[in-house]
């Protein structure tokens, strides 16, 4: 066999990485090489200024070390018994990439996956090798993203963290079995117990900072994982149960929802088709409420269908909708946690309605100025010169609210 190229790898490697959701690069801490003469820097709020429109960050490198792979993961492209294209990048090959690629001002991090070679902790050193090459060697100071492997040594795992701003490890399935099943290699109950570390060693590092400024740093951006949805029969009820608990449990930064992708030669335990990209979407919709909006799990699955969220309209607004005694709500009297609640309210909206109260009441001109969509809003809240009637009552308020069908254009990108 021939030889690859470096670019050639890189057409590989990069399109092998694509599977990957989890790639946003905030919540790291801010660095400016201006002042340390060292290369590469990063905002506050991360380093990515350009987003894709599924909301993913599309300014870091982002592809894997090797899609070589000793694990047979049936839903995995890279897997072993897969007939893909195969390579392999160095370590020394990926630092220069990176610094390639930043000093041409194409991306400001990186983001750095791995199929497993040898042994889990022989890819782990090699992950591990980049940053501290980019780190130490090259005095890199834009974002390194590192997705790294449960069954590698745990001492592997805090060195990565002293290079990478964030680091993940993919819970892979929202249910053990089917983990089991789907992925004989990888073990559920070792995946969250290496989650466990992770956030603990995370949250020791933050308060070290606390007390002392020059303490170590150790993966400021947190944590993260990926779910796979539509790969298993796991409904949406349990796939926001599993996050709610990863949350809860393991102090995570994100869970990314990724909606599986058929692929060749696949496996009869998958399935023939890919789920609708806006079950993920609705699922990101969904996590949000769980984590800004006070919503439970409960909550969010009120007036589900078989265990799934309505795809024809937000999760929001499905909660309003099925609970309408609890509308409407008063703009100039009522608190954050029950504005919050009002479909078409976000938290910056709530937050201006807020601040804007204090001096007058709020009319429908203010609500106007002050929502993206005041129309979705109407039905649920009183203003100073505005009330809904009876609205709530009308049993077509689910079709007048619901998004408008959208003619297919042939020649959309």
């Amino acid at each position: 066999m021939s030889k690859l190229s470096r670019p050639e790898k890189l057409a590989i490697l990069a399109d092998a990485a694509k599977y990957d959701a989890s790639c946003a690069s905030s919540g790291s801490t801010k660095r400016d090489s201006r002042k340390s003469g060292s290369v590469g820097s990063t905002g506050g709020m991360g380093i990515c200024h350009s987003y894709a429109p599924d909301g993913r960050c599309i300014s870091l490198l982002k592809i894997l070390l090797t899609n070589y792979c000793m694990f047979d993961c049936l839903y995995c492209i890279n897997r072993s018994s897969s007939n893909v294209r195969r390579a392999a990048f160095t370590v020394q090959e990926v630092v220069d990439l990176t610094l390639d690629f930043y000093k041409r001002n194409y991306i400001e991090g990186l983001f750095l996956s791995s199929g497993i070679i040898r042994s889990p902790d022989y890819t782990m050193e090699q992950l591990v090798e980049v940053a501290r090459r980019l780190r130490k060697v090259h005095r890199f100071a834009g974002y390194i993203h590192l997705k790294t492997i449960p069954e590698a040594d745990p001492d592997l795992l805090k060195e990565a963290g002293r290079y990478a701003d964030r680091l993940s490890i993919n819970i892979e399935l929202p249910d053990d079995k089917s983990i089991a099943r789907l992925a004989p290699e990888k073990n559920g109950s070792l995946i969250r117990k290496t989650m466990a570390g992770l956030g603990k060693r995370i949250g020791e590092a933050k308060a070290e900072r606390k007390v002392s400024r020059k303490a170590p740093m150790f993966a400021p951006g947190g944590h993260s994982t990926q779910m796979i949805i539509g790969a298993d029969p796991s409904d949406d009820g349990k796939i926001l149960t599993t996050s709610h608990g990863l949350y809860n449990g393991y102090g995570l930064k994100r869970v990314y929802y990724s909606a599986f992708s058929p692929i060749p030669d696949a496996s009869s335990g998958l399935p023939l088709k890919a789920p609708p990209l806006l079950r993920e979407h609705r699922l990101y919709q969904a996590d949000w409420l769980l984590r800004f909006y006070g919503f439970s799990v409960a909550d969010i699955m009120t007036g589900a269908t078989q265990g799934h969220l309505d795809l024809t309209i937000d999760p929001k607004l499905a909660w309003a909708l099925q609970n309408r005694d609890k509308f409407p709500v008063n703009v100039n009297l009522a608190d954050k946690e029950t504005l919050l609640r009002v479909p078409g309210l976000g938290t910056t909206g709530v937050g201006k309605i807020l601040r804007a109260r204090r001096f007058s009441a709020l009319r429908l001109q203010d609500l106007e100025r002050i929502c993206q969509s005041v129309k979705k809003i109407l039905p649920f809240v009183i203003a100073a010169d505005w009330h809904p009637g009876k609205q709530l009552d009308s049993l077509s308020l689910y079709d007048r609210l619901k998004p408008a069908p959208q003619q297919m254009d042939l020649f959309a990108a």
